[in-house]
């Protein structure tokens, strides 16, 4: 049985930072690419980053380049979101997603091509 299982999200104020983590188990972790995604009150599940199998390659949304790192540990099967300088936006349930790309696609940005999902951590930030 696949399981992703997020945690580390909590309130926070303006500025500040959190860092979630993503455990995933019951597959080979290795070999998918893991996403982040975010979604707010009202709103749409929008892509936040993504990280390649081996961890060199990334890809952010522009509303946190600059400010979120999303980096994976392959040998403890986690996958790893650091938010700094945080802004009340940023305020949503975060989730993490795996993905099996084809071998020629660039990391997909889009929810539904994730095979597996988490069941999210609220992150809040207070103004």
């Amino acid at each position: 049985q696949v399981q992703l299982v997020e945690s580390g999200g909590g309130l926070v104020q303006a500025g500040g930072s959190l860092r979630l983590s993503c455990a995933v188990s019951g597959l080979t972790f290795s070999r998918y690419v893991m996403g982040w995604f975010r979604q707010a009150p009202g709103k749409e599940r929008e892509f936040v980053a993504a990280i390649r199998q081996g961890g060199v390659s990334t890809s952010y949304a522009d509303s946190v380049k600059g400010r979120f790192t999303t980096s994976r540990d392959n040998a403890k099967n986690t996958v790893y979101l650091q938010l700094n300088s945080l802004k009340p936006e940023d305020t949503a349930v975060y989730f993490c997603a795996a993905d099996t790309p084809p071998a020629w696609s660039g990391l997909r940005r889009g929810p539904g091509s994730y095979d597996y999902w988490g069941q999210g951590t609220q992150v809040t930030v207070s103004s």
